[in-house]
């Protein structure tokens, strides 16, 4: 039968081992001409609170955490970045349909209000990334604005 050194040794290999293992990075130097912020007026208040609260996991470009250099953290973070992505990606905002952009206005203003983003799992460490009630309707007003601008 195993002894829990015997187990704990195995368990000490198969984690060093997998830190061999590199994850995939989101991460890029290219100005995406496409960003929603190069299509359409987006102040600056605006531009930093989407960028604190939403570009990590909505964008091309992933500003990571100490702790994304330990697997299996890094891989968990990527799938969320990836399923982010999927869902909304701000640098490619310039590409969706108008339909497609109105409908994604309306889902973030949903998801804000509901407090269903930024993640509370993002939060959790990314405590700057919290949305006061201020920002909350400053956020609100601009995606009214350009929702009510889109024909």
């Amino acid at each position: 039968m195993f002894s829990f050194k015997k187990i704990g040794f195995i368990v000490l290999v198969v984690f060093t081992g997998i830190q061999l293992i590199p994850a995939t990075r989101n991460q890029s130097d290219e100005v995406f001409e496409n960003d929603l912020t190069k299509n359409f007026d987006v102040p600056d208040d605006i531009q930093n609170i989407l960028k604190k609260s939403c570009y990590d996991c909505h964008s091309n470009n992933t500003d990571y955490p100490w702790y994304n250099k330990v697997q299996p953290i890094s891989w968990i973070l990527e799938n969320h970045i990836k399923e982010g992505k999927a869902a909304l990606n701000f640098n490619d905002f310039g590409t969706y349909s108008n339909r497609k952009q109105k409908s994604k206005l309306r889902s973030i203003r949903n998801q804000i209000h509901d407090g269903e983003m930024p993640l509370y799992s993002y939060t959790l460490m990314h405590s700057n990334a919290k949305l006061s009630e201020k920002e909350k309707d400053e956020v609100f007003h601009w995606i009214d604005k350009l929702y009510n601008s889109l024909k």
